[in-house]
């Protein structure tokens, strides 16, 4: 690789597929290196620079675990120019990545302990990488559990690979409203959470979602007891660089895109509300 910081790697579209449809659409997208050799290696929370030529480049959580090796994977909901652009593209085409970017989530320190994954919308990509390397070092863990809501039943992504969780963790899956056919929990993800009642002795919770969304799940996480050193959650500021240069994604004192996106909730609320 060059040794330009901003020069991005060319990577190959392998893998598409429909996560969301509709409005809201989220695809999942796996990447490989054009040239056949490997890709940069990254930790659980990290994001990358991706780009299209000619269209833009964007930040985006990597959603696969360290563990695999072969390739990259992002899930994109379309929101703007650059996300739609993701939209359009066919397996085989060529875009730009580099990285990788911001801090992690320290999972050697949670080993022996209980894992409360708690995700909502879009938000279950920046922590899947998390589940699944905990899920593939089990006997590190003691129990796993994940939370995950969508508005709707179509709005539930990963909804195949969620169901496969449940042969090793306990899952709670839940949608807004009650539908036909529904068996799931039928409520936001805090009030779902508060159902099942966390225990959080020798305990982490993990949150990401929408910001309401993260604000209510730590607020019923400290109800039950949980500390503010045992809460982590990721915020996603507009990230230009990627390198603390732009001043894009500075909260206070911090860019996120440096010292984030993770952060314990013992760190996070002493930052200005500005994210």
């Amino acid at each position: 690789m060059s040794d330009n910081i901003y020069l991005p790697q060319l990577a190959r579209v392998a893998f598409i597929k429909d996560e969301v449809v509709g409005e809201r659409a989220i695809k999942t997208f796996r990447v490989e290196a054009a040239d056949g050799g490997d890709l940069f290696e990254h930790e659980c929370g990290q994001c990358a620079m991706l780009s299209i030529f000619g269209r833009g480049e964007s930040m985006i959580s990597i959603a696969s675990s360290p563990l695999i090796k072969e390739y990259k994977q992002f899930s994109i909901m379309r929101v703007g120019r650059v996300s739609s652009a993701f939209h359009d593209l066919a397996v085989g085409d060529v875009i730009g990545i580099r990285g990788p970017y911001g801090n992690d989530f320290p999972i050697d320190d949670w080993r022996g302990k209980n894992l409360y994954f708690i995700g909502g919308g879009c938000g279950l990509a920046p922590i899947w990488p998390l589940i699944t390397t905990a899920v593939a070092q089990r006997a590190d863990f003691k129990n796993i559990t994940v939370f995950y809501g969508g508005r709707t039943s179509r709005d539930i992504m990963y909804r195949a690979e969620l169901e496969k969780l449940r042969e090793s963790v306990d899952v709670h899956l839940s949608i807004d409203k009650a539908e036909e056919g529904w068996e799931g929990y039928c409520g936001f993800v805090p009030a779902a959470v508060m159902d099942k009642d966390p225990v959080p002795d020798n305990s982490v919770a993990i949150t990401c979602g929408p910001p309401i969304m993260i604000k209510y799940v730590i607020e019923n996480l400290n109800k039950l007891g949980f500390a503010d050193e045992q809460i982590y959650t990721t915020i996603e500021n507009k990230m230009k660089c990627g390198l603390g240069k732009c001043g894009r994604c500075n909260v206070g004192k911090d860019y996120v895109c440096v010292k984030g996106p993770v952060y314990s909730w013992a760190v996070l609320k002493n930052l200005p509300e500005e994210y």
